[in-house]
């Protein structure tokens, strides 16, 4: 019969000393040589194929708890006191009358214009002919177009004038301009005294809780005894083995995980104002333009209707008609004049615009001199150190020095009994008998201390604290 490799022989002894192996007697040499006995073995010791546990160890694996972040230092906005000047009554403008001028002018008026009358003879001295007389003449064919200095003899009829009164122009037209001056009301006024600004303020950085799985035991397989026939047979012992596998073991962690990182968040400082009392202007200065009608003054002047009639012909000539013996010339009058003085603008009324300038009034104002500011700060990721166990070598079957019914008293079997109830495993009634629930009490032992399980080692005793004999090294 072949003995299965990875079957868990449990308090199962092999003789080797006699070569009795199961139902049959084997010779030893020849067991070993075929790779079924441990070689090299020693006549008295018994051996058991048991299962050593895979090796782990343990390392110290750094994990990240909180994030790297930033912290937002803010470097607040700084002011200063500043004088403005506010204006308190409006600009605007002023109207100014400069009356018109006048000047005295004096102006040579005819008041008798140049004419010519007959005389009854040569010369300015002699005698003006009369107005019947010399009409008769002018009836009587004098000639009325003769010229000054003609003398002619026959009838004489002098010019006709008439006495008019005209209208001269004494003092021109002008304007009399009156102004106004300029409405203002009060009103209040806002006057900025601190200017519009923002401030910085800090928006921590969020974080989130979250739990991670950290791998703190591996999984692996071990050999149990079995429930049933549908379970596989060792075929060394015929009780029923199942290999069952161990879930890996795994430690929680709390770990916080960056949200929402740290930011600036910007709020409006609205401006400051001030009220005041100005003069706000409401009607402009305006101008009113009176006429002044212009002066006349009356003159009386002699104004010719008709010339004088001759029927004479000129002297030394003769004529027709009868010869009255009177000679009449033609003798040039001059013009008469006469000055008179009169008023005149000399320079016309204007109106000028003169700028009145606005009032103003100095305030204290709180100045932005620089803006809020941030200043980021790193914040350090947070860390902490978890044990992690890492697997060293793979769990294996080996043959292993063991206690069977040729190398165990019931001495030492009650050694093993009280030892294992010391240590907290319920080995069942101390008996001296090395059975089932010894035997599940020292596996449970074993497994807590990762020692070979699979039989009694002597490698199990040692660790209870008994030295059974001289039975060879574990």
């Amino acid at each position: 019969m072949r003995i299965n490799e990875r079957a868990n022989l449990a308090s199962v002894a092999v003789v080797v000393a006699t070569g009795v192996f199961s139902s049959g007697v084997y010779a030893a040499g020849d067991a070993a040589g075929a790779g079924l006995l441990p070689a090299n073995a020693r006549p008295g010791e018994c051996y058991a194929k048991v299962m050593v546990p895979a090796q782990y160890k343990t390392v110290d694996e750094k994990v990240v708890i909180a994030e790297a972040s930033e912290k937002i230092e803010i470097i607040p906005a700084k002011y200063e006191w500043t004088e403005v000047r506010v204006p308190v009554l409006q600009e605007s403008e002023k109207l100014i009358v400069e009356p018109a001028t006048y000047k005295t002018v004096e102006e040579k008026i005819e008041i008798s214009p140049a004419h010519t009358v007959w005389r009854l003879g040569p010369g300015d001295k002699s005698k003006q002919v009369g107005d019947r007389d010399l009409a008769a003449a002018l009836a009587l064919g004098l000639p009325a177009q003769a010229q000054a200095g003609q003398c002619f003899n026959e009838f004489y009829q002098p010019a006709k004038f008439e006495t008019k009164q005209e209208k001269l122009l004494k003092t021109a037209a002008s304007e009399k301009i009156q102004t106004t001056e300029p409405e203002f009301n009060w009103v209040e006024e806002k006057v900025l005294v601190k200017e519009a600004s923002f401030e910085m303020v800090e928006v921590p950085a969020e974080y989130d809780t979250v739990e991670e799985k950290v791998l703190a035991s591996p999984a692996y397989t071990t050999w149990k005894a079995g429930r049933g026939l549908n379970e596989r047979v060792d075929n060394a012992t015929g009780e029923i083995m199942c290999l069952v596998e161990v879930p890996a073991k795994y430690t929680t962690l709390k770990k916080r995980v960056l949200k929402s990182p740290a930011s600036i968040k910007k709020v409006e400082i609205p401006a400051e104002y001030k009220t005041v009392k100005v003069q706000k202007l409401v009607k402009p200065s305006a101008e009113k333009r009176t006429p002044i009608e212009a002066e006349y003054q009356t003159i009386t002047r002699n104004v010719k209707v008709s010339d004088a009639m001759v029927s004479w012909n000129p002297a030394g000539t003769s004529g027709d008609g009868k010869a009255t013996g009177r000679t009449y010339c033609l003798s040039a009058v001059p013009a008469e004049y006469k000055t008179i003085t009169k008023r005149v603008i000399d320079k016309e009324a204007i109106v000028k615009k003169v700028a009145v300038p606005a009032s103003y009034k100095t305030v204290r104002m709180h100045k932005l001199v620089s803006a809020a500011t941030e200043k980021r700060i790193p914040v350090p990721a947070s860390h902490k150190i978890v044990p992690k166990h890492t697997k060293v070598s793979d769990a294996r079957q080996e043959w292993r020095p063991v206690l069977c019914e040729t190398n165990t008293s019931r001495d030492l079997v009650l050694q093993i009994q009280n030892g294992l109830k010391k240590a907290g495993f319920d080995p069942g009634a101390i008996d001296g008998v090395l059975g089932r629930d010894t035997m599940a009490a020292a596996d449970a032992f074993q497994r807590k201390h990762k020692l070979p399980t699979g039989g009694m080692t002597i490698q199990t005793l040692e660790k209870l604290g008994i030295k059974p004999g001289d039975m060879g090294n574990s």
